[in-house]
């Protein structure tokens, strides 16, 4: 058995912030400059009381639809997040109880951002070769806008709140063609949150403000970002896993329909799109409108790509996440 993409859906905020808006709040920030750079214009951000879990709710509510025999064909739950309601347990617990599914459903968190959809389809594609699943719900949803001060500036203007809910159900044709998973552990500094944790409990001391060399503000309890240094990481790891996977499976570049990287910023997707020497019109994105959505970034895209009309079932497609970690996996597949 196989693995395809049989649904999608995905919920946003209510909560729009555009770009004029934050350039009413921050008279410093050249957002015409940043915009350039990003790519985005606006963002959804969750209310203070809104969590991951919450709108991952909306995405899977939209997914079913009431739909009581697709709910008791599912056979387990993953849910990708790294805003999780409690320590414990993980938000798949909680999915479960909402759904009322059968105790014969399994579940379970796994904490990855950007990749985090690539390593999920790895995840089902594993359960169903093994004839332990046949029909797997996999979410991904993330609250950034929590771990981020509103002074940081590189943050601030990246990132947006959203979760995707996708119904991965084995098949006896073609799907999954191939993956490649990679991790780089020893750069894990290059984006993470230094307290909070176990090992560095918040504290007085970690609520201290400060100040990096490119004038944004924050705390070890927030997101710390060397954007160059990731952006530089991926401009020269990602493109030769994707020549690998294209390679070892005898396919060109032009033999792709349609490329979805993770929509990590413009600047990284140009990048990409010149390093591989693609065409650009084979490259979806839709970072302007909804920013970098961490896990669900590359399942609302491929939403957003079929509404758009770019993406048909039996294309042929390349989908690749990279990020914290540092993590990055591609994969190619028929839709």
């Amino acid at each position: 058995m196989n693995l395809q993409i049989a649904n999608i859906e995905y919920y946003l905020p209510q909560k729009l912030i555009t770009n004029n808006e934050l350039q009413q709040i921050h008279l410093n920030w050249d957002m015409s400059k940043l915009a350039e750079k990003t790519g985005v214009f606006n963002r959804y951000i969750v209310e203070h009381n809104e969590t991951a879990f919450d709108l991952a709710c909306k995405a899977v509510d939209k997914l079913i639809q009431g739909d009581r025999v697709l709910t008791d064909s599912l056979n387990g739950i993953l849910f990708c997040t790294q805003s999780p309601d409690y320590i414990m347990p993980s938000n798949a617990f909680l999915i479960h109880k909402y759904l009322n599914l059968k105790q014969s459903v399994f579940a379970f968190d796994y904490n990855l951002a950007c990749s985090g959809f690539i390593y999920g389809i790895a995840i089902a594609k594993g359960f169903i070769a093994a004839k332990l699943a046949n029909n797997i719900l996999l979410i991904n949803a993330d609250t950034y806008s929590k771990y981020i001060h509103p002074k940081d500036r590189s943050a601030t203007i990246l990132f947006g709140d959203g979760a995707s809910a996708c119904l991965l159900s084995g098949i006896e044709s073609e799907g999954i063609i191939d993956i490649i998973l990679a991790s780089s552990g020893k750069d894990f500094e290059s984006f993470y949150i230094p307290s909070g944790g176990c090992r560095i409990p918040k504290s007085y001391e970690t609520s201290i403000e400060k100040i990096d060399e490119s004038g944004n503000i924050r705390t070890d309890e927030n997101i710390h970002m060397n954007g160059f240094g990731v952006w530089k990481f991926i401009s020269t790891n990602v493109p030769k896993q994707i020549f690998e996977i294209l390679n070892r499976n005898n396919y060109s570049l032009n033999d792709i329909d349609l490329y979805i990287f993770h929509q990590a910023s413009k600047l990284t997707i140009d990048s990409l799109v010149k390093a591989l020497k693609i065409n650009p019109n084979k490259v979806f994105s839709n970072i302007a409108n909804v920013g970098n959505l961490v896990s669900a970034s590359i399942p609302v895209a491929i939403k957003d790509a079929e509404k758009a009309g770019k993406l048909n079932r039996g294309d042929l497609i390349l989908l690749s996440g990279f990020g914290v970690g540092l993590s990055w996996g591609t994969v190619i597949m028929k839709y």
